[in-house]
């Protein structure tokens, strides 16, 4: 037996399989305790975001001399449309005074102020970050709130701004692991029923999946706190959805070779050596894809985009692991039985050899060349929306799937003051140039008032009211224009921050790292496949059908966002993140798909290895990404468009790349060039034959007696 089989058989040995379950009940009990605290281990906050070499974020470092922390401005909009009365002027300034002492609000909130129509009254109030925590943010708008439930009838009161919106996305996101957890299992288990048709079976993936979760997340909760890892809420809710989504994949692909085995031997526990030793190279080499391709994220400017790769690569190589070890052990322990009631006998004909793969690949396999084309062609055509892309800055208002409180009070306040209101632009200068500064401020197109200076050991202190919306597209065009006029003010070293100028830092950043990494991610997944195949035509190939999965993909889906969902657009870093993961895990598929193929065609040649490759796998990837896929689209559950749409984006794309990509594009193709896909490899010589119209007995392996 070759070292690399008797490696292969370690985790279903007669002794080791016990041994590995001991050491993953081990994991598991020292793991639990530490994945809890991963939440309290997350970075949500603004300033965390932009990269440190941003003028924003030399801004707001600078602006700690004038107030340490992060304040977060909640602006509170009472109104009476016939008219504030002297009875609503005295409530509010009794609220003002009871604001000071809500636990989290700092400082003498300001106000009351009045619209200059008299139907409105505003109050901006300071929540300090440090105090308060991100987390307990909706906390404190609640007690806010409370404070202000006594006043006159028919005077209303709604809480927005940053504090607002903040609060209102605290909310979106309470209890959303697991939330996000019960349906990620409940997707997984309705496919695996579906799937294995067994009442038992699907308990050992889905148990399997699990024990990984916990491990990676109590490995990311490490890092996090002693080698200073980004973690957030949105890493934190993908780890947990990619986690069960790839986890359950190689499960799936596993199982099925094991069950194939299980055909061919008696003993189990070799037909489990016999899976791993086939299938375990095909599974490494994918998750390696994914591990790499999600490390690309390292060379982002966005510190979350930056921390999303090392967290999804550990939970990638967790998963694999505890689909290697652990799951294979449990298999092998639990025996035949689980796979009642349709239980895989010895000696039995494998279904897939006649199976609804066969019969699909028989039909590509007429007219492979005009299969090929027309798909493509098809894919083409749905790429076709990528034309009404519009990626930036999605407005707060426009940033739930739902209407919130904030919204409502943002309009209120638009009705009566200016739409800068609440979020000043923060300009830093040296004290000596402040007047000049702050003329230069006033006289910027856009801006619609300029504090005095503050100063604070030689640095001063500018705060601008913008006449537009502080995330719309006019208020960012101010800010450049700000900024040109301040740096050209002689000696004034002047930076501008605030809000409006993070946006604009942060749409530049995600801009730039969508055109460094993708170029990366693809180089790096064509080299991993070229080992992988040790050929370069192949690799080539299979690279392009991934990205005209993702153009496909991306272009339906902005198609749908606009026309049936009405989002107002896609945030500047989703076609990035929906190229991650449609590449790094579409090309999955391929892997699964190409190994065997490879595998049969050194038996039976190209033509007919492609066949053998689609009957034997086509069922378990279709269901795997069918997994995947509902692992995914449990993220649109978020009310957050961008959830939202990342979600639905990824969910179609590997339904795309699983039910037509590599089912029937790869297979035309592999069909269509024949061995000299396997250029410049030995096997791109070896003699191919014909394929008739079906796939025969003669071309599929007997059993091993």
């Amino acid at each position: 037996m070759s070292p690399t089989r008797r490696l292969a058989g370690l985790p279903s040995g007669r002794i080791t399989k016990w041994v590995v379950l001991g050491i993953w009940v081990v994991i598991f009990g020292v793991a639990g305790p530490l994945s809890a605290k991963l939440t309290g281990a997350q970075e949500n906050d603004q300033s965390a975001w932009v990269p440190g070499s941003a003028e924003s974020t030399e801004a707001f470092e600078r602006y700690q001399a004038f107030q340490p922390g992060e304040l977060i401005p909640t602006v509170l909009v009472y109104e009476r449309t016939s008219g504030i009365t002297p009875a609503d002027q005295a409530a509010v300034t009794q609220h003002v005074t009871q604001l000071a002492n809500v636990e989290g609000v700092v400082e003498q909130p300001a106000g009351p102020v009045a619209a200059q129509d008299g139907q409105a009254l505003q109050v901006i109030a300071q929540i300090e970050v440090g105090e308060a925590g991100w987390e307990q943010l909706g906390e404190v708008v609640d007690e806010i709130k409370q404070v202000t439930e006594t006043r006159p009838d028919g005077l209303s009161m709604f809480v927005t701004g940053p504090g607002g919106y903040a609060a209102d996305s605290v909310d979106a996101f309470a209890g959303i692991d697991s939330s996000l957890l019960y349906a990620a299992v409940t997707v997984v288990v309705i496919i695996l029923l579906l799937m294995y048709r067994s009442p038992v079976l699907w308990i050992l993936p889905v148990f399997s999946a699990f024990a990984a979760l916990t491990a990676a997340q109590a490995v990311v909760y490490l890092l996090a706190e002693h080698a200073g890892l980004t973690v957030n809420a949105q890493s934190a809710g993908i780890l947990l959805v990619l986690v069960f989504g790839a986890g359950t994949d190689y499960a799936l692909l596993l199982v099925a070779r094991y069950r194939e085995e299980l055909r061919r031997h008696e003993d189990r526990h070799e037909a489990m050596a016999l899976a791993m030793h086939r299938a375990g190279p095909a599974l490494i080499a994918s998750a390696a894809t994914v591990v790499a391709g999600m490390l690309c994220l390292l060379v982002a400017l966005m510190n979350p985009t930056r921390g999303l790769g090392p967290v999804l690569a550990i939970g990638i190589a967790v998963a694999l692991l505890a689909m290697l070890t652990l799951l294979p052990a449990l298999l092998v322990i639990l025996g035949r039985w689980i796979f009642w009631p349709v239980r895989p006998t010895f000696g039995s004909r494998e279904p897939t050899e006649t199976g609804l793969w066969a019969r699909v690949g028989s039909v590509i396999a007429r007219r492979p060349r005009t299969t090929w084309i027309v798909t493509a062609g098809l894919l083409g055509v749905l790429a076709l929306g990528l034309v009404d892309l519009r990626t930036g800055i999605i407005a707060s208002r426009d940033s739930f799937t739902n209407t919130v409180d904030a919204v409502t009070g943002e309009d209120v306040l638009a009705r009566h003051f200016p739409a800068g209101t609440g979020q000043p632009v923060i300009v830093l200068a040296d004290a000596a140039a402040a007047s000049q500064v702050r003329s230069a401020v006033s006289a910027t197109d856009g801006v619609v008032e300029a504090t005095e200076p503050a100063v604070v050991n030689d640095q001063a202190l500018i705060q601008a009211t913008l006449r537009d919306a502080p995330d719309s597209p006019a208020a960012m065009a101010t800010i450049d224009r700000l900024r040109d006029t301040v740096h050209a003010v002689p000696n004034a070293d002047a930076v501008v921050g605030g809000t409006t100028a993070y946006l604009v830092d942060y749409e530049r950043a995600s801009d730039r790292d969508s055109r460094v990494i993708m170029p990366l991610i693809l180089l790096v997944v064509l080299v991993i496949l070229g080992l992988l195949l040790r050929a370069v035509i192949a690799p080539i190939l299979l690279v392009a059908t991934v990205v005209v999965s993702f153009a496909a993909a991306l272009g339906i889906s902005v198609f749908i966002f606009e026309h049936l969902f009405g989002f107002p657009g896609v945030d500047s870093s989703f076609p990035l993140f929906v190229f991650v993961f449609l590449v790094a895990l579409g090309i999955d598929y391929n892997i699964f798909l190409m190994t065997r193929v490879h595998e049969e065609a050194n038996k039976h040649g190209t033509r007919r290895g492609a066949l053998i490759g689609l009957a034997s796998t086509g069922g378990v990837i279709t269901a795997a990404g069918l997994v995947l896929a509902g692992t995914f689209a449990v993220l649109a559950t978020i009310p957050i468009v961008a959830f939202a749409e990342i979600g639905f984006a990824v969910a179609l794309g590997i339904m795309l790349d699983t039910m037509i990509v590599r089912s029937v594009l790869v297979t035309a193709l592999n069909l269509d060039i024949g061995p000299k896909i396997w250029w410049p490899s030995r096997l791109a010589n070896k003699p191919d034959v014909e394929v008739g119209d079906e796939l025969t007995d003669e071309a599929t392996p007997a059993p091993a007696h």
